[in-house]
């Protein structure tokens, strides 16, 4: 067996851990605003910085203020009810076109599956500016802007994309065969998608929903362009405020969208592990 020179070795061990050191800086460069922005929210007083009480860790100098002027605000209010009926309904209507669109992009007679797939992910490549402003246009001659149902249209055109490619990378190991064999015991083409396909595909389906879900309750873009004053959401209520009147309450909001992201984070690990545990058991 051929031995490799010691150096070889040497330079090996020392790039793997070069490697860690450098994506270590990387993931602290982009922790460190969020972990100064946590604490922060909960300053007894009107200030983006650390006073010395918080620097001293009085318990004084800690507030929860910030959070009450949240629940006491109705504008804020009205931005959370708003961000979540939107984001949910255009995650529904995006998962379920999103998954469709999958299913029969992975049909092998599928014509023109190359320049379709392209048109559907066109939402990912083409700059929110311009979605934005054609939307805007375009709306203008139906009365929909300024409308729910017309911002719930735009958000679910912007999450479809993420739905196709979740759920085509797990219809990537999905046996057809399955399908064939339902057909083949007497039951419907739709209840065999919905009784043997369906349940294979879950695990993609709902990663793919919860990524719509994070699109629309992140997007500012469409909302500025296309909401009025009553379908306000949260990242349009942050920049209001951060031009109109600046107070900790936008870090307070910012540290729960922080926790609710690590909260999806978490479910989409759990259903990507429990995607694999079912396909190497298939």
């Amino acid at each position: 067996m051929k031995q490799f020179p010691e150096y070889f070795t040497l330079w090996h061990v020392a790039g793997h851990y070069a490697l860690r050191v450098v994506a270590f800086l990387v993931l602290l460069f982009l922790m460190v605003p969020i972990l100064v922005m946590m604490p922060l929210s909960f300053n007894a007083e009107p200030f983006f910085t650390f006073t010395e009480g918080m620097l001293s860790l009085d318990p004084e100098a800690y507030s929860l203020r910030w959070y009450q002027e949240i629940v006491d605000d109705q504008n804020w209010r009205l931005a959370i009810w708003n961000s979540f009926v939107i984001g949910i309904a255009a995650a529904f209507i995006a998962t379920t076109l999103g998954t469709l669109a999958a299913v029969g992009l992975a049909s092998p007679w599928m014509p023109y599956k190359r320049l379709i797939t392209a048109l559907l992910l066109s939402p990912m490549i083409v700059p929110l500016i311009i979605i934005a402003a054609g939307m805007f246009f375009f709306y203008t001659q139906f009365n929909l802007v300024g409308t729910y149902a017309g911002l719930i249209i735009a958000h679910a055109a912007l999450g479809v994309p993420f739905v196709i490619i979740t759920v085509t990378a797990t219809l990537s190991g999905f046996d057809r065969t399955l399908f064939v064999a339902g057909l083949s015991l007497g039951a419907s083409p739709v209840r065999v998608f919905w009784d043997v396909v369906i349940p294979l595909i879950r695990p993609g389906v709902i990663s793919g929903g919860l990524f719509a879900f994070v699109t629309s309750f992140d997007e500012v873009v469409l909302v500025l362009f296309l909401a009025g004053p009553e379908q306000r959401t949260i990242p349009r209520q942050m920049f209001s405020g951060l031009r109109e009147q600046i107070n900790p309450t936008i870090l307070a909001v910012a540290t729960l969208l922080v926790v609710l992201s690590a909260a999806l984070l978490f479910t989409l690990e759990f259903l990507r592990r429990r995607s694999v545990r079912l396909g190497g058991a298939g």
